[in-house]
């Protein structure tokens, strides 16, 4: 178990046995193909974490008081397919401990194992997946486990949600749904956005959310920045109403390319993992049993697993 603990809390907030929250960080860049430095990601992320304040205003909570268990890094690298193994495996035995499970890139392919987990666990779970480009490639550079095709899987499996898309290839056109797709150009005119993807969600929700969604102005430290990306309130504002109003299972945040020159984007991707958790549990007192409806053939099979051991 890491010693460390997230963002410096109580080793007593951070023991896994009572822990509602883990915290996955994959340090992973195997398949990024224009900057390098996402598998740095994990380790800004988590010193920015360390000086950040641990009361949200916007809540009135201290969300670190729930439990939030740092995991060891997933390091396995040997190959794009290893990977997302490994980081389907570690996120599948956490989410049937009944743990709120969020994990931390890292290059976006790790999310194809973090997806396929819920994916098992969770009956029509709908992906979220907030990001600048499609990444609906099936294969690419001669793997299925590309950063290009971080959700091709998701697209064939689950309901998937696409926002602030607005960098793709033409061949990903014959994969993408576009009633179940908001573009950043048409985003920018449209008031009533949020309430329109809202409506398109099922109740179980899996958020992917890559760092270059945001506007390079205000994100400027990631491997594919791309102009025309969201801004903080109102992305705050859209996942405060998701997390209202569907059942959150779990998420992953990605892309994170730290610089030395620039810190105010680690502070942002900290920020931003803290609000989603001080939203998830918001008005939860600090006892209250986390119910994550994982469904009910997935704990049979977990206790059928047992048996065989």
């Amino acid at each position: 178990m890491n010693s460390k603990t997230y963002a410096g809390i109580p080793k007593e907030n951070a023991a896994l046995e009572t822990a509602k929250i883990v915290l996955i960080p994959v340090p992973y860049d195997g398949t990024s193909t224009f900057q390098k430095g996402a598998d740095k990601g994990p380790e800004a992320f988590l010193h920015a974490s360390e000086n950040m304040e641990l009361y949200d205003i916007e809540t009135e909570t201290e969300v670190y008081k729930q439990g939030i268990c740092l995991l060891d890094p997933i390091t396995e690298n040997s190959s794009p397919e290893a990977m997302v193994a490994a980081v389907h495996a570690q996120t599948k035995e956490m989410i049937l401990r009944n743990k709120f499970v969020t994990v931390f890139g890292g290059e976006h392919s790790i999310s194809i194992g973090t997806i396929r987990a819920f994916n098992e666990c969770f009956d029509d779970l709908t992906v979220l997946h907030i990001d600048a480009h499609a990444d609906l490639r099936k294969e690419y550079e001669g793997t299925a486990c590309n950063h290009a095709c971080a959700v091709y899987e998701a697209s064939q499996t689950t309901n998937l949600i696409q926002v602030g898309i607005r960098s793709m290839d033409v061949a990903e056109t014959t994969v993408m749904d576009p009633e179940k797709t908001w573009f950043a150009h048409d985003m920018v005119n449209d008031e009533y956005w949020i309430d329109n993807v809202i409506e398109a969600l099922g109740n179980n929700v899996f958020i992917t959310f890559d760092l270059d969604a945001f506007d390079p102005s205000i994100m400027p430290s990631t491997g594919t920045p791309e102009p025309g990306g969201l801004f903080w309130y109102e992305t705050l504002a859209f996942l405060k109403q998701v997390f209202e109003e569907k059942n959150v299972v779990g998420f992953d945040i990605v892309e994170l390319m730290p610089r030395e020159e620039d810190k105010s984007s680690d502070f942002l991707a900290a920020k931003l993992y803290y609000k989603m958790l001080s939203y998830k549990f918001a008005g939860q007192e600090e006892d209250d049993e986390f119910e994550s409806n994982v469904s009910d053939k997935n704990k049979v099979s977990k206790f059928k697993d047992n048996d065989d051991e």
